[in-house]
Parts: C-alpha cells; structure tokens; sequence
C-alpha cells in the first residue's frame, strides 16, 4: 500500500516529462491528457477490478487497500484545486470530467467556486443542481469503531432540483431528497439523510468487511 503513495509523485513526473518528450501538435495536448485523462482512467481501472462498494471497512483490510490506491490517483486535484477551478471555467465541462472518475452527474449543474470532491467515483448529482461556494462532498470518513478505525465509504446521492448552501458537508453516504434547500454550514454525517427540510436519523451503514 505504501507505493501507492508515490504516485502523486510519478504523476506530475509523467506531466512534466511528456511536455519535454512531446513537440509540436502534442507539446500542449500530451501534458493535458496526462494531468486530466490518465488518472481518472486509472482510478475507473482500480474499480472495475476490485469491485469496490460502499459500506465500513476496518482500516488495514483489503477494500481500504483499495480505496487508498484510488484516493491516490486523485491526490494532486486535492492538493492543488486551481485544476478543477480551471475546468470549471468552461461550461460543462468539469461535470463530464466527474463523469469520467465514474460519477453519475446530471445536466446543468452550477459548480461554485470552492466547491470541494474526494472520491469523485463515490457521488451521484441529479439534474438542475445549485452548490454554494465551499460545498464540501467527502465519500469517506475514518473514524474508530468498537475501538477499531473504521473506513466508512458510501455513494453521495444528491436529487435533482436541490441547492447546497455555503460551506456544509457531505459525508459518506449521505441522500439529499429531490428539490431540498440544505442550508449554510449544515454537517451531515456518514450514512444520514435531509428531507423535508431537515436531517434525518443515521441509516446502519454496510458490515465491515474482513
């Protein structure tokens, strides 16, 4: 697992050497498809060969493995967000690029500036969707169970004709229902769901796996 943890490196590594490798036609396309293309590619490869769900996972086991080696793909994105504000730029464009990690995004969705995404396989945006600057949609959340640090990795499903406010969080598993207004700064927790206006009760999340 720990190699996982150079590829953030070997990734900017690839950037950077196909910018000098590539001339001509390729000098800008090369280095644009090594920085955007090849690590969702990566990540859907990971998936389709592990078959990872959501559910609880204890940290150490083979599903969290997994997960970290997709999180690894993501790692610059996370680290440096003026890539993704980049493509936000152009209208369309970073919902098609989710879609390539293998999110399930719906038509005119308004990205804010800020807005944050970890897991981008692990999300679902229905159609006619507004987010607020600094939204947060985070899949996964670690946390100890029975004294066990436990992975918690679900699907965030958000309905179509919802508006996120200002900073709130989105956390492992989480179902806005269709056509809700979830307020600024609203934390809801792993496995939990807002409708009519407000947060329901905590869902029983996946058995962890062994």
């Amino acid at each position: 697992m720990l190699l996982w943890n150079f590829l953030p490196l070997a990734h900017v590594a690839a950037v950077i050497a196909s910018a000098i490798y590539f001339s001509g036609t390729w000098r800008w396309g090369a280095p644009l498809i090594a920085l955007y293309l090849a690590p969702p590619l990566l990540c859907r490869l990971i998936l389709s060969i592990s078959h990872l769900a959501g559910g609880s996972y204890p940290v150490g086991s083979r599903a969290f493995a997994v997960w970290w080696a997709t999180a690894q793909t993501q790692m610059l994105f996370n680290r440096l967000p003026i890539l993704e504000e980049l493509l936000r730029l152009i209208p369309g464009l970073y919902s098609l690029w989710l879609r390539l990690w293998g999110a399930k995004i719906g038509r005119l969705t308004f990205w804010a500036p800020g807005t944050r995404i970890l897991d981008r396989s692990f999300l679902q945006i229905g159609n006619d969707v507004v987010t607020g600057a600094g939204v947060r949609f985070n899949p996964h959340v670690i946390e100890s169970v029975g004294g066990v640090p436990t992975l918690h990795l679900g699907e965030i499903s958000v309905g179509n004709g919802c508006q996120l406010g200002g900073y709130c969080l989105l956390t492992a598993g989480c179902v806005v229902a269709d056509g809700e207004a979830v307020h600024a700064f609203a934390l809801l927790p792993p496995f939990s769901h807002w409708s009519g206006g407000r947060r329901g009760k905590l869902t029983v999340p996946g058995k962890a796996a062994q």
